[in-house]
């Protein structure tokens, strides 16, 4: 029954003109003039179209201390194939609404020692394996790279949604790996098939993309197409 409502939700916003979709700021990005300090956000937020009934689209926004505005990176698939960047640099606001879906704030790390993980996080972005390419489904896509980030700088303890599909696509084609909170192991393959055990994420398992799953720490059951039903968690704090 959660599935159905899930997927009607979704399927009702699908059918919009999205184009025409709502994607001014979500007032929750702290307003840089008032916020010297350093900041990091991590967003995801519903895709367009169908697609939006399975999965999510992430990004990350920085701010470092002092600065007049974000830094926003997220992959997107649009041009890639015809030479496009799959990395994209300050395509709209920091927490805009993504085509008409208000993004869920994931991460929101601020203050002391948050400077020196933005530096760590712009280091990850530019070491990221795929930046000229893209795939919808299993991945490289902008969970996969959002998902990079976590893994690489895991004192952001990162937990992803299940309905980001791409995340459990490892770097490299590796079998074995980090999960993207950071305090937790996966094997993957391809993206296609696995499992995942974290203490951020609790139990996954992935079939074709898909995550079914328990999450104890803020407990709740991990669905396709519905997400979290249960509990959700607060956004995370930066390790520090």
């Amino acid at each position: 029954m959660l599935l159905t409502l899930a997927g009607c939700a979704a399927l009702e916003r699908a059918s919009d003109r999205w184009w025409e979709a709502r994607r001014d700021s979500s007032a929750q990005a702290p307003d840089p003039a008032t916020t010297p300090e350093p900041v990091i956000q991590v967003y995801a937020a519903r895709t367009v179209g169908w697609r939006g009934v399975f999965g999510v689209h992430t990004w990350v926004a920085l701010k470092p201390t002092g600065a007049p505005a974000y830094r926003r990176y997220e992959v997107i698939g649009w041009g890639v194939d015809r030479g496009a960047p799959a990395i994209r640099v300050d395509r709209t606001g920091p927490d805009n609404h993504w085509f008409g879906s208000r993004p869920e704030l994931l991460v929101d790390a601020r203050g002391d020692g948050v400077g020196e993980l933005i530096t760590r996080v712009e280091m990850a972005v530019a070491r990221y394996p795929y930046t000229a390419t893209y795939r919808t489904w299993p991945g490289p896509n902008s969970n996969t790279f959002v998902a990079w980030i976590g893994r690489e700088v895991p004192e952001l303890r990162l937990h992803l949604p299940p309905t980001a599909i791409g995340k459990d696509y490892l770097p490299n084609g590796a079998p074995v790996g980090r999960t993207p909170g950071g305090r937790g192991g996966q094997v993957s393959l391809l993206g296609l098939a696995g499992v995942l055990a974290g203490w951020d994420e609790g139990i996954e398992l992935n079939l074709l993309g898909l995550t079914f799953g328990l999450d104890v720490l803020s407990p709740a059951l991990k669905l396709p197409v519905a997400g979290r039903v249960g509990i959700s968690p607060s956004p995370a704090r930066a390790a520090r």
